[in-house]
């Protein structure tokens, strides 16, 4: 399927100066920027040798946050082909993405939402291809120096978050690859609830929800997959088994 050329390529190593992190509130994550995932795959693959259909774009929640602007959360499919050199064969690739758009406008929120939602997608089917589409970024046992101009800390933090008892403590999970704690889901998965003022922390074999005004913002948690408990008042999640 692929030339010589072209596996050597997919298989080196990422360039730490293509590396972007991204901070919000206790989490910080490493990524690759979606302009970065064109021109890679139009340099290892060729113009005309790939290409992707929306194959769904959904609004899956409304909301407004402290300021009164628009909070909107989209929900994208992406079908992806790579072909090879001679386009007598392909191989098919497909995957989900999540974008969230804040803007003072609902015109200008779903734009947002729905670009934000479609790249994610594509990044994500991209991401199958191995190192060079930011596969390597999973990886906790590697660190990616992002190129920053400030480069967060990786120290893990801690918080408390009481439930039943007042002396049960959880620890945040951060996604720089720095790390020495162990992780057992993955945060980019949750980046559409980053990016309104909520975290999500492990507990128990459970992932837990926590933030400001937690329940007006229930659509895009349960966009996530988040079930509500009435009894502790909180939305969990349980970790799948053999999650990383």
């Amino acid at each position: 399927m692929f030339t010589k050329e072209q596996l050597e390529t997919l298989n080196s190593e990422l360039d730490s100066n293509r590396v972007r992190n991204r901070s919000k509130g206790n989490v910080t994550l490493s990524y690759l920027e979606g302009f970065d995932i064109l021109d890679t795959a139009n340099s290892i693959f060729g113009f005309g040798n790939w290409s992707y259909t929306i194959t769904k774009l959904e609004q899956v929640s409304q909301e407004y946050n402290q300021n009164e602007n628009v909070v909107l959360c989209y929900k994208a499919i992406v079908n992806l082909k790579v072909y090879n050199q001679t386009h007598t064969t392909f191989i098919e690739k497909e995957d989900v993405g999540f974008g969230t758009g804040v803007a003072k406008t609902q015109a200008d929120a779903h734009e947002g939402a729905a670009k934000e939602a479609v790249t994610d997608a594509l990044k994500r089917a991209m991401r199958s291809f191995g190192n060079q589409f930011g596969n390597s970024l999973y990886d906790k046992t590697r660190n990616h120096q992002a190129n920053n101009e400030s480069t967060p800390s990786s120290k893990p933090q801690q918080t408390n978050y009481r439930q039943s008892s007042p002396t049960q403590t959880v620890t945040t999970v951060t996604a720089n690859h720095t790390r020495n704690i162990k992780q057992n889901f993955d945060p980019y998965e949750y980046e559409s609830l980053f990016r309104i003022g909520l975290d999500v922390v492990e507990q128990n074999g459970f992932l837990i929800v926590t933030g400001e005004d937690i329940f007006s913002k229930k659509d895009s948690i349960k966009a996530c997959g988040f079930r509500w408990d009435g009894k502790t008042k909180s939305w969990y999640k349980q970790i799948e088994q053999g999650a990383a």
